[in-house]
């Protein structure tokens, strides 16, 4: 039997029925098989209309806000605040990652016990407070001020949403909802390129210039959308408003078949904790994850400048407006790989095949003095980096079981990465060919991306022939089904995604 096909659940050997602890009754136990599959459709399809969008609107928001500093450097924000370049500009990118990845491990944690609904409107609004505020700043401490407490208030959004969407969907379901999600960051770079090149136009009025405008109205429509967020975030599945008596039965049957207690109540211990830190797949994962968030920021804070860099742009509105289609190109395959993954259940292998693709369009950047083939090295780069963030945090996700180890897990992993922020801050500052930057991230792609994706997926197959040859079923020996379940991942029929 292959990794897809064995089912992850425990067996009565007396009648044959499957046998999962504490499942609730079925209420469409009187129904055919072809009836229930089509309920099962219709309450997926609710549910990815109810949480999808706006989670999409939200990443888009907080996304747009961290990185439209590049757009701002465009539009003269260092000559405005004399800042002493390259060092001050990169420090002041250096301390958003510093705040964010101190904060970003606990927040998953704030987020179970405060709920969704509370949680996520509150660090929304702190964020577009920070994001307005950058707007009338007058020097370098102004802005390494507004900067480090912008990365504290958006800490929570990613790797929170991440592990909220790993509470609803079933582990097969989970990654091309991730990868939607995560889509919002490449289109926050076609709409913020878009978006910056209009704003530029207000340069003046109110006596701001184009780049405090930029940075006023993203963080007032950031703020305006956290206080709608307050009715449309939804709960927890156990606690969420939206669902019937029946259909929340429905829900949290379909998490426990999948062998997922996300749909159950659980309270905070440590152990959770000791759990995910003696987890190898934890470690091996902040290697992956690291290995394209360094990367992706790379490419996110200074595309517009090594566009701007190509000689192509005569203008700073052109620069914006040039940055935009590699971003479109990235969110069209980072669903797509999504999709496909789930389809597959080849995490491993989608990471390998399109980290190599962006792997080729960096060497391009770094061999080539030719324009078109730089440019063309930019769409690769970003078609090589996108998918990989979203499939990298869904595969993490359908390896860990466990509300709160999960939530741990994803938080290191995602602080991790996003601590690399500080490499992706300081290695663009040799224009016009960037070769330190773009040598870095051939690097980082090549060593962590690349070959950590390589060493787990190939770790992962041998763990799973294991389990299939029953070479793992002594673990269980003595163990009520109770006991068996809070096993998690280590689990005996727990078949990890490849």
């Amino acid at each position: 039997m292959s990794d897809i096909e064995k089912p992850s659940t425990s067996h009565d050997s007396e009648n044959g029925h499957v046998v999962v602890e504490g499942l609730p009754p079925d209420p469409d136990a009187h129904l055919g098989q072809q009836e229930k599959d089509e309920i099962d459709r219709k309450l997926v399809r609710r549910l990815d209309w109810i949480l999808i969008p706006w989670l999409c609107i939200l990443y888009l928001l907080a996304f747009l806000d961290r990185t439209n500093i590049g757009n701002a450097k465009v539009a003269h924000l260092t000559d405005d605040l004399h800042l002493r370049l390259p060092e001050q500009y990169n420090l002041s990118l250096t301390i958003f990652f510093i705040s964010y990845s101190i904060f970003e491990p606990v927040t998953n944690v704030l987020l179970k016990k405060m709920r969704p609904s509370v949680f996520i409107p509150i660090i929304m609004i702190l964020w577009g407070a920070a994001m307005t505020g950058t707007g009338f700043v007058y020097n370098y401490s102004g802005l390494m001020a507004a900067r480090w407490f912008l990365g504290l208030a958006e800490a929570g959004l990613f790797p929170g949403v991440n592990y909220y969407l790993s509470c609803w969907y079933k582990r097969s379901e989970f990654g091309v909802r991730a990868a939607i999600f995560f889509s919002a960051a490449a289109l926050s770079g076609s709409f913020g390129g878009l978006l910056a090149a209009a704003i530029e136009l207000m340069d003046g009025i109110g006596g701001r210039p184009g780049w405090a405008w930029i940075f006023i109205l993203e963080g007032l429509i950031t703020v305006l959308f956290a206080v709608a967020s307050f009715w449309m975030v939804q709960d927890f599945p156990d606690q969420a408003r939206f669902l019937s008596d029946v259909d929340r039965v429905r829900v949290v049957r379909r998490l426990k078949l999948d062998q997922q207690s996300s749909a159950e109540h659980e309270e905070w211990k440590i152990s959770y904790l000791i759990d995910a830190l003696k987890d190898w797949k934890m470690w091996l994962g902040m290697v992956i994850y690291m290995g394209c968030d360094m990367p992706l920021y790379a490419f996110s804070l200074f595309l517009p400048s090594i566009v701007q860099e190509l000689g192509w742009s005569t203008t700073t509105v052109r620069s914006q407006l040039l940055s935009v289609p590699p971003y479109a190109a990235a969110a069209v395959l980072t669903v797509v790989i999504g999709f496909v993954a789930d389809r597959t259940r080849q995490r491993g292998l989608c990471n390998i095949a399109v980290s190599s693709v962006g792997i080729a369009g960096f060497l391009m950047l770094l061999a080539s003095t030719d324009p078109r083939v730089k440019y063309a090295g930019t769409f690769l780069g970003a078609l090589g980096i996108y998918p990989c963030i979203s499939n990298t945090i869904s595969w993490m996700a359908n390896n860990i079981e466990g509300v709160y180890k999960r939530g741990v897990v994803l938080g290191f992993v995602i602080g991790w990465g996003n601590l690399n922020g500080v490499v992706s801050s300081n290695i663009y500052f040799n224009g016009p060919r960037y070769l330190e930057g773009h040598g870095a991230i051939v690097a980082y792609m090549t060593l962590f991306l690349f070959g950590g994706s390589l060493l787990m997926t190939t770790l992962l197959r041998i763990e799973n022939k294991k389990r299939l040859q029953g070479k793992r079923d002594h673990l269980i020996e003595g163990k009520t089904a109770k006991e068996i379940e809070a096993m998690g991942d280590h689990r005996p029929d727990f078949i990890y995604t490849v």
